[in-house]
């Protein structure tokens, strides 16, 4: 009996190993990363591999399920967030493909123009080490303010040396920073959560990154995963002609190939 039990657990085991054969499970933010997941998604199952997305609005739970083995892989940050979250936590996440720059925007409801912004005005900026160093850089290029370390990406308010306008610069989830645009003077938003809100980085934003920003959005899974099967052929479908026409097209300058 014991002989049997144990083959037949042998067996159970086979079998949930064969059906998660060719599955991969990668946690995304809506837009744009869900999007072009979706878009490569029937070219994966043509070669075999089924793709579930599973779509978040934060920028932690999603490293952390993919540390924590909950989820294969995510696409939704770039190499400096993965840089501090990895010191910040311990954790030994690691890229596989680079896909796409989202450029980085300043936005008002209040001016069309930076040069109307007045003294003393309410400017908001995302609390995570590496995107709110990113909007302080972007700042500092428009001449808002000046940084004690003027290349530092991860530069936190208490770096600002000169303010001219005395500008007030708050920190919040990055997540939220649409949702308060109409109560403040100048949001510096994530593009992705502003194609969410229904912004248009190209034309709404009142400056905005250029092409060559350093900051392009990864493909992330563990050092244990990094040379998986179904993983690589996700990686590589990511950088198809196909992939790199849809970005494009889509999202006409706010979204750049990197590849």
């Amino acid at each position: 009996m014991k002989k049997l039990l144990t083959a037949l657990a042998a067996s159970a085991a086979l079998t949930t190993a064969a059906a998660q054969a060719g599955e991969i499970s990668v946690a995304a933010t809506a837009v744009p990363h869900a999007e072009i997941l979706e878009f490569v998604k029937p070219a994966l199952a043509k070669e075999g591999v089924e793709l579930k997305i599973k779509v978040f609005t934060d920028y932690v739970q999603p490293n952390v399920q993919v540390a924590e083995g909950r989820l294969d892989a995510n696409f939704f940050q770039h190499q400096p967030y993965l840089n501090e979250f990895n010191a910040s936590r311990g954790t030994d996440l690691v890229s596989i493909a680079g896909v796409h720059v989202e450029p980085f925007g300043a936005y008002s409801s209040k001016i069309k123009s930076l040069e109307e912004l007045a003294d003393g005005a309410q400017v908001v900026i995302p609390n995570d080490a590496t995107n709110g160093g990113r909007a302080l850089l972007l700042l500092q290029k428009t001449g808002l303010i000046k940084l004690k370390d003027a290349t530092s990406i991860t530069a936190t308010v208490k770096d600002i040396v000169e303010n001219p306008k005395n500008i007030k610069v708050r920190e919040l989830e990055a997540a939220t920073l649409p949702r308060v645009l109409n109560q403040v003077d100048l949001a510096l938003i994530n593009t992705n959560y502003a194609l969410e809100a229904g912004l248009n980085p190209t034309k709404d934003a009142l400056v905005i990154e250029g092409d060559d920003s350093p900051y392009v959005n990864i493909l992330v899974t563990t050092s244990e995963k990094k040379d998986n099967a179904d993983l690589q052929k996700l990686a590589q479908a990511l950088h198809s002609t196909a992939v790199k026409q849809f970005i494009v097209d889509k999202y006409k300058g706010a979204v750049v190939p990197a590849f």
